[in-house]
């Protein structure tokens, strides 16, 4: 019987774990997949978590029994990643994994109550989001020039869609040619957990795409209905998306990293800085709640600030 990667994920996380709590992280592992719909990339995350705080469990001889799990086992293991210098926002993130845990095993009746009652997480502070420059984004989009190839077309217009729409890496590389309303110069995005939104754009990118579209080639392997393509006809995959963006920054700007998320991060704090309300960035962000978006928040004030500085006679 053929399984797949994500199957012999599970098995090889699960491998020395006893068959009852085996069966009780798969559980919840389908749960996250199924009903939640958390990407791959998140379950792993979720399940490594519970795989090293098991691990540690067994190395101090404590329990496995989940009902005899107390809150200072759990802080016994936090403290110990402090130790290691493991970063306050990766230690909060086991801490939600483990949370998580506990709330569906009470949920589905495994437990009375969650040990993580007694536990707090650590403060981390809050890093300011890295963006590129508007004057830059003009120069990349105005006078640098992209090949005049199938890669060259594609590049461009990936890295325009990032910046005037402010769309994740994986919803715009599975982004279908079916989502895409030019006429109403819409674009509809499915974003995490299948959330669905709406995203304007402008006639100029609404005539780029249809260029875009034209110009596919007719026959061979096409990617069925996906936009974007790789010269051979292909979906994109990620690290296409990632040199490519990191390429074409580099010749504009000196930021420190440079990434399709940086490009969300630009478009954001440039509609900040131009006044967006913070509630319509938001939904264009698809962000589940404002702590998320108020980041942005923090970026426009250093713009005020940077104006207030060079412009009040007192600060001359």
């Amino acid at each position: 019987m053929a399984i797949s990667a994500d199957g012999l994920f599970i098995l090889y996380l699960t491998a020395s774990i006893p068959v009852a709590l085996d069966i009780r992280i798969q559980s919840f592992v389908d749960y996250l997949k199924f009903e939640k719909r958390y990407s791959l990339h998140t379950v792993r995350a979720y399940t490594d978590d519970l795989d090293q705080f098991f691990y540690y469990l067994d190395q101090e001889a404590f329990t496995r029994e989940i009902s005899q799990i107390s809150a200072p086992m759990i802080r016994s293991w936090l403290a110990g990643l402090k130790e290691k210098k493991i970063a306050s926002k990766s230690i909060n993130r086991k801490i939600s994994s483990l949370k998580s845990f506990f709330k569906y095993l009470v949920r589905t009746g495994t437990l009375e109550k969650t040990p993580m009652t007694g536990v707090i997480s650590p403060k981390s502070g809050k890093r300011l989001p890295v963006y590129v420059a508007e004057k830059d984004m003009e120069l990349l989009m105005r006078n640098v020039e992209f090949p005049d190839t199938w890669q060259g077309k594609t590049d461009r217009l990936l890295i325009r869609i990032f910046y005037q729409t402010g769309m994740r890496l994986a919803e715009l590389i599975s982004l279908k040619t079916g989502q895409l309303d030019l006429n109403a110069g819409l674009i509809k995005v499915l974003g995490k957990g299948n959330k669905e939104r709406i995203i304007p754009i402008n006639p100029g990118l609404a005539d780029e795409i249809r260029l875009y579209n034209g110009e596919k080639p007719k026959s061979g392997k096409i990617e069925e209905d996906i936009f974007l393509l790789t010269h051979n006809g292909r979906k994109l995959y990620p690290k296409y998306a990632w040199l490519a963006v990191k390429k074409y920054l580099s010749v504009v700007t000196t930021v420190s990293k440079k990434s399709p998320h940086v490009l969300r991060h630009s478009f954001a704090t440039h509609l900040m800085n131009h006044g967006a309300d913070l509630n319509s960035v938001k939904e264009l962000l698809g962000h589940s709640s404002l702590a998320a978006t108020q980041l942005y928040t923090h970026n426009s004030i250093e713009k005020l600030r940077e104006v207030h500085k060079k412009n009040h006679p007192r600060d001359k």
